[in-house]
Order: structure tokens, then C-alpha cells, then sequence
């Protein structure tokens, strides 16, 4: 949490420097995961309440819930590959372009209703595990192009602690512990589901702060002079 209040998230390019000062690095990117995160949380939150109004609601909102995740998943993807190759048109839109068709895929299998059975939770954790792993390719990628830059592998490095937490509460959803160890003496409290909720928040905080020290990075370099052309 650190990380995140001592980031400045309002930073606007100081004069000076290239044919680029004053400009100031685009910030939509940052909008479009909480947009989705925001998203995600909410339909959620609408399931747990109204999937209980009767069988068809039930099985409407439990879908919506899956997809809502898929959703989440993909905005993930913006800030970080957008701020890592900045002016760098090709394998910005490629990566993006490709995380895009594969969650509309996915939100497309989870709308189906032969898909959002409890018996099939683990296909459903596998494949937004694989969505999440398909990150570690423009990660690599971003990470060979700034090995020098200090910024790239700290924001790494907590992308990788967002990784394990995900992870984490994807391995509670599954298993449901800990109340299948003591059934009953976590249905108010502590069951699985509520630990996955609770290490997605986790998660998403620190998404976040990664991406605040991408932006501060690439302004920095941007008012130094260093900053590729802003082509998006």
C-alpha cells in the first residue's frame, strides 16, 4: 500500500526538454482496468444478490459473474502493455488486439449455459488462468526491450505478486477450503469464496500501483527528453 500512496497518479510532463514537453503521457489506459475491475466487482456483487430470485435469474447472473472476470482480465492488460511500448504502434496493438479476441472468446463460452454449471469450475479457473499466463509473453517482451530501467522490473516484480495472488484465490475457488474440511462452521464467514473475493481486491490494488510506476517512468522520460513519440 505503500507503493501506492507514495506514487503521484495526477503527474503532468514539466516544460523542458524534447518536442515533447509539456505533453503529458496518456492517461486512458489507467482508466480502462478500474473500468473494468469496477465492472467485474459490481456484477458480482449483483449475483450474490439477485442469482437467489429464482432458477432462470440464477443462471443469468452466474454467467454475467463469469464473464464479468474475463472482462477484469483483459483491461488488466491495457495499462502495462500500452505504457511499456509507448510509441511502438506494432506490438502494442498486436498484444492488446490478441488478449481482446481471446476474452471475447471466453466471455462467449461463459454466456453459454451448458458452461456456467458448478460441476465445470475447474474448466472455468483453467481457462482464466490461461488468459492471466498469456501476459507473460509482452511481459518477456517489455522486459528484453528495458532490461536497463529500474522502473520496468520493479513494476514487474509486483505484476508477478498480483500473479500469485490471483493464483492464490483461484486455488480457494476450486478447492472450496476451508469448508470442506469443516462443513458448516464457515457459511457466515471465512469460506473460500469470500478469501477469493478478497485476494482478488489484493490483486487489483496491486495492479494498480505497477501501473502508477510504468506512467511516473515513462513521464520522467518523456521530460528528459527519452520518451518515444506518443502515437496512440
Amino acid at each position: 500500500m505503500s507503493l501506492v500512496a507514495s506514487t503521484d497518479f495526477s503527474g503532468v510532463l514539466a516544460s523542458g526538454g524534447s518536442g515533447l514537453a509539456g505533453q503529458a503521457v496518456p492517461r486512458w489506459p489507467r482508466t480502462v482496468f478500474p473500468a473494468g475491475a469496477m465492472t467485474c466487482l459490481a456484477v458480482s456483487a449483483a449475483a450474490h444478490l439477485l442469482a437467489c430470485h429464482s432458477r432462470r435469474f440464477n443462471r443469468l447472473f452466474w454467467q454475467l459473474d463469469y464473464a464479468g472476470i474475463a472482462v477484469m482480465i483483459v483491461a488488466s492488460f491495457f495499462p502495462p502493455v500500452y505504457y511499456a511500448f509507448l510509441g511502438d504502434a506494432g506490438p502494442q496493438l498486436l498484444y492488446l488486439s490478441l488478449i481482446t479476441a481471446l476474452g471475447l472468446l471466453v466471455v462467449g463460452l461463459m454466456l453459454s449455459p451448458a458452461r456456467s454449471s458448478p460441476r465445470l469450475r475447474h474448466l472455468r479457473a483453467g481457462l482464466f488462468v490461461c488468459m492471466a499466463l498469456s501476459g507473460a509473453v509482452p511481459a518477456l517482451h517489455a522486459l528484453a526491450l528495458h532490461w536497463g530501467h529500474r522502473e520496468c522490473h520493479l513494476a514487474l516484480a509486483l505484476e508477478l505478486v498480483m500473479g500469485l495472488v490471483y493464483a492464490a484465490g483461484a486455488g480457494f475457488y476450486v478447492s472450496r477450503v476451508p469448508e470442506r474440511w469443516r462443513p458448516g462452521k464457515f457459511d457466515c464467514v471465512g469460506h473460500s469464496h469470500q478469501i477469493f473475493h478478497a485476494l482478488v481486491l489484493v490483486g487489483a490494488l496491486t495492479h494498480y500501483a505497477a501501473t502508477a510506476i510504468l506512467i511516473n517512468w515513462r513521464e520522467a522520460m518523456a521530460a528528459a527528453g527519452g520518451a518515444p513519440a506518443l502515437t496512440l
